[in-house]
């Protein structure tokens, strides 16, 4: 969009407001032929917009002029001000809302053709016989196998309300099975995976906010604890946010009473401070949080409170740096906006929302090419901006939470044969073949002990390799395997481990063992010294 169309979107915008909203009568003189509307502001805007609806050479949407110039309006403010339409806003409270409506599955696309994943307990799909592995060919009449049909078009065609009907039909080994399918409630899952990494330390990894993110990892953390987890790695890489109260209830697990979790204030807010109750069930266990840089906005809350109190270790990279907090508007036709109302500032007062530039939406591109994804020293911190922690730790404002431990994105296994394998979704498309070929023997396995064994007990390399080859006419160059094999072999026992009963706990437990972050978070203290 260019600066006179947001210009003239801005105008159309805060006419429409003024004019249907606040009912402000326009005041407008005509002399010697010329218009001269009053020069305040408002009144300006809305004559602008009157005279647009009035004037222009064609017919005017004007639900479409609105919409438009809503969004031009908004963009004007920050960057995460935004006016989102009735369908944006469904998807996004379907995200965060805990549940949606549909027929309870989740699937993949690795070669033009969807397969099932996992089939919800109790959900409608599962009560027709829907099972794991199967390949879904139509919804009702609409073919989306083979066709490269959107994997986001799929969703939309297999959601809709509670108690419609659907037919899907699916291929299983060599039968065509048509699925009459009635549509029911959903639960939405954020915590990915909960286990137990050695004798003392758990892991739990958090997708987003959603809005039963607290009731998830405290049922998690409850599951650990007594399986004599003392130590927790909490894993918020990749989690992008989601609900303000949320952020609150999860850092309330981990710290003492009365202790600082956050404060909001803006220009037409007064501060609104938040404090832990005391009564988490994880404030005497060690903590530490994995963060990167699209860790974000309630993630970035729950690190900020958990460094700035001393509570625990921070690893990872600078997080995304959104310090800011959207209050939704809602319009009776299902858009809404969701408008800037105040800033939140961590315990020790920082705020930690990144700097407002016009290419905004590349800041991580740029992190990337000033070398801050790989060297500590790269990192921007603006020095003016220091704060201290409890006790008494310099950390800073301005640019997202900088970790206390730094892990560089490790671009040394990245061979030639990886990448293309990469390209291609070798590993993914491979970990489906195997399946198809092992189903009743891995579907059947609902313990980690008795899945390392199985995986152990096939050729997985010779297979892959081979598969890669034939397929898609792959092979690692001389000594090159050697230096693929100690990553790639790990993700393919995953992707296989994640068909088993076990779902995301295999396929994590799996992997964890060569992410550089967990291997390092596994040798750090997760204790905070006073003078650190």
């Amino acid at each position: 969009m260019t600066k006179q169309e947001r210009d003239t979107y801005l105008t159309a915008f805060l006419g429409v407001v003024i004019g249907i909203l606040a009912t402000v009568t326009v005041q407008a003189i005509i002399n010697k032929g010329k218009v001269r509307a009053s020069y305040l502001s408002w009144q300006k805007l809305t004559y602008s917009m009157e005279h647009i609806r009035k004037n222009y050479v064609d017919t005017v949407d004007m639900v479409k002029l609105t919409d438009a110039a809503i969004s031009g309006a908004l963009s004007a403010l920050d960057p995460h001000s935004a006016y989102l339409p009735p369908v944006e806003m469904e998807i996004a409270e379907t995200q965060l809302a805990g549940n949606f409506e549909g027929i309870g599955i989740q699937f993949n696309v690795p070669n033009d053709t969807a397969v099932v994943l996992e089939v919800i307990k109790g959900g409608p799909s599962e009560k027709v016989g829907m099972m794991k592995g199967d390949r879904l060919l139509k919804v009702d009449e609409r073919v989306i196998a083979g066709v490269k049909f959107p994997q986001d078009s799929m969703v939309r065609l297999m959601k809709g309300p509670a108690g419609t009907s659907v037919t899907v039909t699916v291929q299983r080994d060599n039968e065509v099975i048509p699925f009459d399918i009635t549509r029911g409630k959903i639960p939405v899952h954020c915590v990915d995976a909960a286990f137990m990494l050695d004798e003392r330390t758990g892991y739990i990894r958090l997708s987003k906010f959603s809005s039963n993110a607290h009731l998830e990892v405290d049922a998690a953390a409850r599951q650990l604890l007594g399986q004599g987890m003392k130590r927790l790695v909490f894993d918020l890489r990749d989690n992008t946010g989601g609900y303000f109260h949320q952020a609150l209830e999860l850092s309330d697990m981990f710290l003492d009473m009365d202790e600082e979790i956050v404060y909001l204030e803006g220009l037409h807010r007064p501060r609104e401070d938040h404090k832990a109750t005391g009564k988490g069930i994880l404030k005497d266990i060690e903590v530490c949080v994995l963060i990167n840089e699209n860790t974000a906005s309630s993630s970035e809350i729950v690190s900020g409170a958990i460094q700035d109190n001393d509570r625990g270790v921070v690893i990872g990279r600078r997080s995304f740096g959104k310090g800011l907090v959207q209050e939704p508007l809602p319009f009776r036709d299902g858009s809404a906006i969701r408008l800037t109302i105040s800033r939140y500032y961590t315990p020790s007062g920082r705020c930690i929302q990144k700097p407002y530039s016009d290419d905004y939406e590349y800041d991580i591109y740029r992190r990337y090419t000033s070398g801050e994804m790989f060297t500590k020293d790269s990192v921007k911190i603006d020095s003016s901006l220091a704060y201290k922690t409890v006790h008494g730790r310099t950390v800073y404002g301005g640019g997202g939470i900088v970790p206390d431990v730094f892990v560089p994105v490790d671009t040394t296994r990245a061979t030639n044969f990886f990448l293309a394998c990469n390209r291609k979704a070798t590993q993914m498309r491979f970990a489906n073949r195997f399946f198809d070929s092992n189903k009743s023997r891995i579907t059947a396995i609902d313990d980690f002990d008795t899945l390392e064994r199985y995986l152990d007990g096939c050729d997985i390399k010779g297979q892959f390799l081979a598969f890669a080859a034939s397929r898609d006419g792959l092979k690692p160059a001389p000594g090159e395997w050697e230096k693929t094999e100690y990553y790639l072999m790990p993700q393919l026992r995953a992707l296989i481990g994640r068909y088993s009963k076990l779902g995301e706990n295999a396929f994590y437990k799996l992997y964890l063992p060569v992410d550089e972050t967990v291997r390092i978070a596994m040798e750090t203290p997760f204790t905070v010294s006073i003078g650190q």
